[in-house]
Formats: C-alpha cells, structure tokens, sequence
C-alpha cells in the first residue's frame, strides 16, 4: 500500500469529472487499499479517487469511532434523497477550513463493492453526509461550491496565505 498526494482546492483537477469503472480487477482492489490508508493517514472519512488524481468513480468512506468500518463504492449513485440538515464540513482537499453545509438527511446509494457486487445502502446522518461529499468530488465539485461567492473567494485566499507561509 502507499500514501497517495491529495489535490488541494483550487487545484483544476478537482473539476474533472469522474469516469465509470469497467472490469474491478486488483488494479481497482489496490487503488481502493491505497486510498483507505491515504484516508486514515491525513486523517480524514472519506475520500474519492478524484482527489488523488485518479478520475475514476471509487470512493472510500470510515465514519466508524474505531475507523475499522470501510465503505468502498465502486460507481456510486444516489437513488434518492429525503429530508434536510445541516452541519459543517470539512474536506481533505481543503484544509483547515470548515463551513455549514445543506445536504438530505437520507439518501439511497447504489454502487459495486471491490468484488463488483452490486449493492444499495440507505445511509442517515453523517454518513448521509460523507457520501453527498465524496460523491460530489466525483462530479467535480468540492465543498465550497456550496458556499456564496463570497465564502469561495475568502477560502481561496486563506489557503493562498497558507501555502506562501508553508513555502
């Protein structure tokens, strides 16, 4: 396994969109490896192959307290959506930032597991969260994307500052 780099906002590569996956074969298998250890790493609980520069639709989520609980979808779709909440998020491709997000409180995912079985989860909560997320990485949006104009353009000055001060 290895430790992939995370793209960081407003990296460009953040706005592709993701390509299905054909045939989940060990190629799949391991990416999916790497990518929980680059998750856990960071540390982060979610994590979509777009953020490491890999545009295929793959995700990997742990929202489990002992991060032993790993959900790796393999061409998620979200069936349906209900209700509301909202809650503040963060993102590993935007660090240390954090704002209030809307998202649905349930929502119905269809996706194949590393064996390629197919598979539908109904998720509440901050699970529900985590995969409207990842998903979205998937379709080339980040977080922020969410947020007003305003919002946006702070953040982008503030992880501008922080990479001159880290440079």
């Amino acid at each position: 396994m290895a430790l992939l780099p995370i793209l960081r906002f407003p990296d460009p590569r953040l706005k592709k969109i993701a390509a299905p996956v054909g045939e989940i074969d060990d190629s799949v298998r391991r990416l999916i490896a790497d990518m929980a250890e680059t998750m856990y790493e960071a540390p982060g609980i979610g994590l979509a192959a777009t953020q490491v520069d890999v545009h295929k639709q793959i995700v990997v989520i742990d929202v489990s307290e002992g991060r032993n609980e790993l959900l790796a979808l393999i061409n998620p779709r979200i069936d349906d959506l209900q209700g509301q909440q909202e809650g503040e998020e963060g993102c590993l491709s935007v660090p240390g930032i954090f704002e209030k997000v809307e998202r649905a409180e349930r929502v119905s995912v269809h996706f194949q597991d590393g064996d390629g079985q197919h598979q539908t989860l109904v998720a509440e909560g901050l699970l529900a969260v985590c995969i409207q997320h990842e998903l979205d990485h998937l379709n080339g949006k980040v977080f922020v994307d969410h947020l007003s104009q305003l919002k946006q353009t702070r953040i982008r000055n503030k992880l501008a500052k922080q990479a001159r001060v880290t440079a």
